[in-house]
């Protein structure tokens, strides 16, 4: 029975990762950013570390397959890299100190600041200047600098405040 519940779960948060990518696709990359860092940290915190592990490897191949973000599949691996990195922190930080609100807050910017820096090496110091065309280099560069860090930032700390309401509701359900 706990398989096939980690499983839906997994299903579940795949979904609603896949269509909030689609339906803020409009947005940018700050808005479907931070909804994609939610689910990331939520994924993580109620289905638990694989279930963030699963979500956050195959969430960069679903934003490639719909247009969001940058169309070189070489970088989504990367990416992927960078949301592993930000669920394991999440789920071994955070869920130590959900309780202190503080704390939790600090789990985040750790787990935030950790992934910026690993997009960052990966996506700009390493594989964009090699598969990235000079023209679009830049905006790849920009895409994957300070942004990745906000959007981690603004979906973990969206995390921390809905995250005891909905360890509530699956209780009472």
């Amino acid at each position: 029975m706990k398989t096939t519940k980690w499983i839906t779960t997994t299903a579940v948060m795949i979904v609603v990762l896949v269509v909030l990518q689609s339906v803020t696709k409009a947005g940018g990359q700050f808005v479907t950013g931070s909804c994609v860092n939610l689910v990331l940290a939520v994924a993580t915190m109620i289905g638990g570390l694989w279930c963030g592990v699963v979500v956050a490897l195959v969430s960069p191949f679903f934003a490639f397959l719909l247009g969001v973000g940058p169309q070189f599949i070489q970088i989504v691996p990367a990416i992927s890299v960078g949301n592993l990195v930000y669920v394991l922190l999440i789920g071994l930080l955070l869920k130590k100190f959900l309780e202190n609100r503080a704390m939790a807050y600090v789990a985040v910017v750790v787990a935030s600041v950790a992934k910026f820096l690993a997009l960052w090496l990966l996506v700009t110091q390493w594989i964009a200047p090699m598969v990235v065309p000079e023209a679009k280099l830049a905006t790849i560069s920009a895409m994957f600098s300070w942004p990745q860090l906000v959007t981690a930032l603004i979906g973990g700390v969206i995390a921390v405040t809905v995250i005891p309401m909905i360890q509530k509701g699956l209780k009472k359900g």
